[in-house]
């Protein structure tokens, strides 16, 4: 038996909910060229297929399918793609992409990075092949590539296409401006203005053809009918000039737009694409792609650390400014975290690598402000509701004003038609729809380069918007490093045996007290018993067996539940807890044996920033601690904190943040983004503390600062304020612009070339007073 070319392939069909339609389906699919037997199954919504290979062909069969009224179903295989698109400046030009990519069958969801000019696409591939989607988008006028070339790849003509016809269409206009006041013949001075028109629109007539496809009304199409128009009543000098105005603004625009794109390029070129590692005794130099996880690499002075991990040989300072914006190169010696992208001062490292290059911090970086620029912030959201009214409302008063008075009112064609394309001009809202995205990038950008990555346009919003700060104090407002600074006996017990216990519980816990006791035994050089059954107690405490008898570790609220306390103890736990002091009691089940008084010390710069949050606005700030109420009360007034909450349970510091929320409308947490992630996601702002090199810290906050360093919080406010700020400056500007030219407009005291040159104009305007953001400073 010739088995050779068979195959059987089973597929599941939607839509069989009789006998009768699987009979049918079985009749048109046993028809199909290459079929050799088909079998559908009521029961299991499946048809199995005999089929000759090499004459078969799979669409054929779900055509047969789809023309008796069922599908087939297809299991997804999504898959991502992300392509360079060159040409795509506005936002008009993402929706035409749009409109041609949901065409396509397959796509599932599409995000788009204006400012760098990049796109998303998930899609089936299954049902779709990378190279449809790039055809796809190449039919509108833009050009799509897997990877964005540099310039030295590009051919003369590909970098320079733009400007080289621009120049010559401007030549050729003024070429045909000085013919026609010498009085030349028609017949030789309109063929120079149609060579102009058609050297310098080639490619605006491209894309806005590409654009009426979709039925996108965007300004290349919108310039496209002017400058017909213009030709069709004979403004040739009109339509040449429009052509070279709006081919110079567009050049300027891009230049301007890519200063913004190369700040987003230059996070990425911080860190080196080589690494030299340590392969079989040999010293060999590797793309950073190819370094495996704990591999060694070697950094020398002076050159860029590749890829993130921790110090096993060697001393040196490293700069990490690119990181955490940290002023001063900090020291680094064996067991310390490097970060990729910092810079290697004096000493010879060598590194063991902690991750890959693609999970390094600064990729982490990288991703999250490309992923913030697909993230609309609420101006933004507002600009785009109105240009879906306003550019309708627009071209509709375009048709009105060339329609009416030349039909109703019998006005002269010519004067109103041109009229009707000034308006046409005036009605594209470019300058508006950028003015939100490139302020909102600029700042993310400049946040980054400054080591606070602000995960989106609503976050650095919201920061300009704040003025309540709420504050967790362990970590955050203190270092975050305690220390025993005494033991106190009681009850007949030494301070050793007191400090012993305490160790043994606390060598189970995970509380941040516990190291602090566990490096005072050790410093007294204490034998640690080990506990046995160990239990910690939320929020208050912890309890273990030591030898034949149960001990408990923990805070005044745990023994003044127990019934322990004394009128004694009690006043001597004020009197330390006045002076601003943590303290521990140790017990067992019958007696109180000692007192551990601990101390955080407050950071060096909490009070300069906490009074500077003051001067730029901040109403209101408070704190929140698990710490008892003395201590709490002790730093909030040496501090001069408004107000605090004391003796909270983890779970209870979301809930002060709901109390905040009531009282304050938008309040912003600060906290070491691991232990206060439920309390950050509550409030309107989660701000994170030292989170370079933290996974969970920049996944948790909204806004991380890479530094552990406070001052950081006033300048995020203060770039949330002026880019706020910025963008009340762009609308407004785009607005006044607009309102102004449509005004003269319809009297007719607008002319095309001047329409043109005021919405460019806006555009430009818009764009680099959005980029001041850029030299904004921490």
């Amino acid at each position: 038996m010739n088995t050779k070319g068979k195959k059987e392939i089973e597929l599941k069909i939607k839509g069989i909910d009789c006998a009768d339609c699987a009979i049918k389906i079985e009749k048109a699919v046993s028809k199909i060229k290459g079929v050799k037997s088909a079998q559908v199954s009521f029961i299991n919504s499946t048809i199995k297929i005999e089929v000759d290979s090499s004459r078969f062909n799979k669409k054929n069969v779900e055509k047969a399918i789809k023309k008796l009224g069922y599908s087939v179903e297809h299991k997804e295989k999504i898959s991502s793609l992300r392509l360079y698109i060159e040409g795509m400046d506005c936002s008009e030009e993402t929706k035409i992409i749009e409109k041609k990519l949901k065409n396509l069958q397959g796509i599932k969801d599409m995000k788009f990075y204006l400012v760098t000019q990049e796109i998303e696409i998930k899609y089936d591939s299954k049902l779709l092949k990378p190279t449809e989607i790039i055809n796809s988008i190449n039919q509108t006028g833009m050009k799509a590539s897997i990877k964005r070339q540099s310039k030295e790849e590009l051919s003369f003509w590909e970098r320079r296409k733009h400007l080289i016809t621009t120049i010559i269409a401007g030549i050729l206009t003024v070429t045909g401006i000085i013919l026609s006041r010498l009085e030349i013949s028609q017949n030789i001075v309109i063929p120079v203005f149609v060579t102009a028109i058609i050297t310098g629109g080639f490619f605006i007539a491209r894309k806005g053809i590409a654009a009426l496809r979709t039925l996108s009304l965007d300004m290349n199409f919108l310039m496209t009918i002017a400058v017909i128009g213009a030709a069709f009543i004979g403004e040739w000098v009109e339509a040449s000039v429009v052509v070279v105005l709006f081919s110079i603004a567009q050049l300027l625009e891009n230049y301007s737009m890519d200063r913004a794109r190369h700040a987003i390029r230059s996070l990425m070129e911080l860190s080196p694409p080589k690494a030299l590692v340590k392969r079989d005794g040999k010293e060999i130099e590797l793309d950073v792609n190819l370094v495996k996880i704990g591999e060694i690499i070697v950094i020398k002075p002076g050159e860029k650390i590749p890829l993130d991990g921790k110090v096993i040989k060697g001393n040196s300072y490293v700069n990490q400014a690119p990181i955490t914006g940290e002023s001063m190169p900090i020291e680094k010696k064996k067991g310390d975290i490097v970060f990729a992208g910092t810079i290697n001062q004096n000493g010879f490292l060598e590194v063991k690598v902690t991750h890959s290059a693609k999970d390094t911090t600064l990729a982490r970086i990288i991703h999250m402000v490309e992923e913030a620029q697909a993230q609309k912030a609420p101006s933004q959201s507002f600009v785009d509701k109105f240009a879906k009214y306003y550019i309708p409302s627009v071209v509709t008063g375009a048709l009105l004003t060339a329609i009416i008075p030349v039909f109703i009112f019998n006005q002269p064609f010519t004067v109103w038609i041109y009229r009707a394309l000034v308006l046409l001009v005036i009605s594209c809202p470019c300058a508006l729809v950028i003015s939100t995205p490139v302020t909102i990038v600029a700042g993310l950008a400049q946040a980054a380069r400054k080591g606070v990555l602000i995960k989106g346009g609503v976050h650095l919003e919201n920061a300009g918007k704040l003025k309540v700060l709420v504050f967790d104090k362990t970590g955050t407002l203190t270092k975050g490093k305690p220390e025993v600074l005494d033991v106190i006996p009681l009850n007949n017990y030494k301070k050793e045996e007191v400090l012993k216990i305490a160790a043994g519980i606390e060598s189970r816990s995970e509380h941040h007290l516990a190291q602090a006791i566990l490096n005072k035994a050790k410093e007294w050089k204490l034998e640690i018993p080990e506990p046995i059954n160990f239990k910690a107690i939320t929020g208050k405490g912890a309890m273990a067996k030591i030898g034949e008898e149960y001990f408990y570790i923990g805070s005044h609220r745990l023994f003044e539940e127990n019934k322990f306390c004394t009128p004694e103890l009690d006043e001597k736990m004020e009197e330390l807890e006045k002076e601003s002091k943590t303290v521990v009691i140790l017990g067992s089940s019958k007696e109180i044996l000692g007192i551990i008084v601990i101390s955080d010390t407050i950071r060096e710069n909490c009070k300069p920033t906490l009074d500077k949050l003051r001067k730029i606005g901040i109403q209101r700030i408070a704190m929140l601690t698990g710490d008892n109420k003395g201590t709490a009360k002790a730093i909030a007034k040496e501090l001069g904190i408004d107000e605090f909450k004391a003796e909270l349970l983890p779970q209870d510091k979301v809930g002060a943040i709901q109390y905040f929320l009531k009282k304050y409308d938008k309040v912003a947490m600060v906290g070491d983004g691991v232990n206060d992630a439920p309390a950050l996601a509550a409030s309107t702002l989660g701000i994170a503390m030292g989170t370079a090199g933290t996974d969970a810290a920049l996944e948790t906050a909204d806004i991380a600062l890479m530094s552990d360093d406070l001052s950081g919080i006033p300048f995020v406010i203060r770039l949330g304020r002026k880019a706020l700020w910025i963008i009340k400056e762009n609308i407004f500007i785009a607005l006044f612009i607009k309102a102004i030219f449509l005004t003269l407009a319809v009297p007719g005291l607008a002319t095309l070339w001047m329409a043109v040159f005021a919405d460019m104009g806006a555009s430009l305007m818009v764009i680099f007073n959005g980029m001041r953001l850029f030299k904004f400073k921490r």
